[in-house]
């Protein structure tokens, strides 16, 4: 009878873990459907504030603005976007590995890089991994997407390369493409990437107003800001669909447990009552 006992807590047990994960994905999918909105919304003016961003670099001199100015590859600065929160499979863990296989490739082209990490299951990560110069840390800011923490990473990213203390930066986030699919994404803030074009094409001036330098220290930080807050809310939708996802493989094992389980305690009472009338029987037949 002991081990019926411990089969039937086994099974309330996971009974009570199925409950909490299945009110977790509950919990997931309608978070999903505000953050998958305000990545639809973001996309299309981060799209076209990139592509004429990039139009703008091909027809600019380097030297106009600091922005613009494409430097050595001494040092690089690097935003990792992970989460603050777990329990979403292998969202964090893939943009660590990530941000680790992008300082270690030697294609890179960099010799040293800094790194901003955004959530506390990255900073948790670097923690244990001190080969890496983590120069600053945000918590708490990664369960909201807002506007107002993209412009003061964005200011942050723009001082740094103003005065030179870094030659390229970059953000390494999971884009968004549906909500059982995250791409690991690497893009480059900092110096701007000017649009290819081919021989054919004949590249005119822009006509600036009220002039060049007022338009450029407008739009250029503004630019970062946008893309810092694109990946923001992608990560942010990615990091609710890996959720959704673990959550939902974590009923349907926890499904098939409780499954087996019964089976299992169906046998062992099986047993003892196949056990018990066996005992009676012989003890009818000694009589």
């Amino acid at each position: 009878m002991a081990n019926l006992k411990v089969i039937k807590k086994r099974i309330s047990s996971v009974k009570s873990t199925q409950q909490i994960t299945r009110a977790m994905k509950m919990v997931a999918a309608a978070r999903f459907r505000k953050a998958n909105a305000a990545v639809v919304a973001a996309r299309p003016y981060s799209n076209k504030l990139h592509e004429v961003l990039s139009s703008l670099a091909l027809r600019e001199e380097r030297k106009v603005h600091p922005l613009l100015a494409r430097r050595g590859k001494k040092k690089a600065l690097l935003l990792v976007m992970s989460s603050d929160r777990g329990l979403c499979g292998g969202f964090n863990i893939n943009v660590a590995k990530a941000s680790e296989g992008f300082i270690n490739d030697p294609t890179s082209g960099f010799e040293d890089y800094d790194l901003i990490v955004i959530g506390r299951k990255g900073k948790e990560h670097f923690a244990r991994r001190p080969v890496y110069n983590v120069t600053n840390t945000h918590e708490g800011v990664t369960s909201q997407a807002s506007y107002g923490v993209a412009s003061l990473l964005g200011q942050e990213v723009v001082a740094g390369y103003s005065d030179g203390s870094y030659d390229g930066v970059f953000v390494i986030y999971n884009a968004f493409r549906s909500a059982i699919c995250q791409e690991l994404t690497v893009d480059q803030l900092l110096p701007i990437v000017p649009r290819e074009v081919s021989e054919e094409t004949v590249v005119t001036d822009y006509i600036y107003e009220p002039d060049r330098s007022e338009v450029l220290n407008s739009i250029l930080p503004k630019y970062v800001e946008v893309q810092i807050y694109r990946a923001f809310v992608e990560s942010l939708a990615s990091e609710h669909g890996a959720r959704m996802s673990a959550m939902e493989n974590a009923t349907q094992n926890a499904t098939d447990m409780i499954n087996s389980l019964t089976l299992q305690y169906n046998r062992a009472r099986q047993a003892v009552i196949t056990r018990e009338l066996t005992e009676i029987i012989s003890g009818a037949e000694s009589i």
